[in-house]
C-alpha cells in the first residue's frame, strides 16, 4: 500500500514538472500582429515580419500598455502607429536594441528620439520615443540599455502619463512589440495549478 502511494506521489511529481515545463517554454500569446504594417513598402522585397532583437523594455521593467498598436487601413487613416506605455515624467527613457541616433530634438513641440537600428537591413528598422528629453545627440551609437532621455512632463497624446514608442522600416509602419523577444512579453510570474 505504501508502495501504490509513493508511485502516485511520483507520478504526479513527474507529470507537475512537465506541465510546468511546457508552460514555461511555450511563446506567449500574441499582444498585437508582427508583421503586419499600415502601408506598402518602397521596395516589396524588404521582409514584413519584425526580428525579437529587443532587450529591454524602452521604460521600466514591464510598463503598462494603455494604448496598443492599431494599423490604419490606409496610409493616412485614422490608427495608433506605436504603442503608448505608462511612465510618469522624469523616467529614464532607454534604448531596446543597438544602432544609431538617426534624430534627438523637437518636432511639433515635442522631444523626440528616433534610434535606427543596427544590422536591420537597408533601410533599417527605426525606433521612436516621445514625448522625451533627449541626453543622447545625432550620429551616437547606442546599446540596449542605455538611457537615451527621460520622459517629458508635457507633450504626449496619452490621458496619463506615457511615452510613445513607434517603429518604422522606410515609410512603412510596424508594431514596436514586436521586437521584443518572448521572455520580454510575459506579463507575470508564473504560477503553479493543483492537479486535481
Amino acid at each position: 500500500m505504501r508502495a501504490n502511494r509513493c508511485v502516485r506521489v511520483c507520478a504526479r511529481l513527474i507529470l507537475l514538472v512537465i506541465v510546468t515545463a511546457t508552460a514555461l517554454l511555450a511563446p506567449p500569446p500574441p499582444l498585437f500582429a508582427a508583421g503586419a504594417r499600415s502601408a506598402p513598402l518602397a521596395d516589396a522585397d524588404l521582409p514584413a515580419t519584425v526580428p525579437a532583437i529587443g532587450r529591454t523594455w524602452p521604460v521600466g521593467l514591464r510598463p503598462r500598455v494603455l494604448r496598443g498598436w492599431e494599423p490604419p487601413a490606409t496610409v493616412y487613416g485614422p490608427g495608433h502607429r506605436g504603442v503608448d506605455l505608462a511612465a510618469p515624467a522624469g523616467t529614464p527613457v532607454r534604448a531596446v536594441a543597438p544602432g544609431r541616433v538617426a534624430f534627438a530634438g523637437r518636432v511639433a513641440g515635442r522631444g523626440v528620439v528616433s534610434v535606427d537600428l543596427t544590422g536591420t537591413g537597408d533601410p533599417p528598422l527605426r525606433t521612436t520615443y516621445e514625448p522625451v528629453t533627449a541626453a543622447v545627440e545625432e550620429g551616437e551609437e547606442v546599446e540596449p540599455g542605455e538611457v537615451i532621455g527621460t520622459v517629458e512632463a508635457s507633450g504626449s497624446h496619452c490621458t496619463a502619463p506615457c511615452v510613445h514608442w513607434g517603429l518604422r522600416r522606410g515609410e512603412g509602419y510596424l508594431n514596436p512589440l514586436s521586437l521584443l523577444p518572448p521572455w520580454l512579453l510575459h506579463r507575470g510570474p508564473s504560477r503553479l495549478l493543483p492537479l486535481g
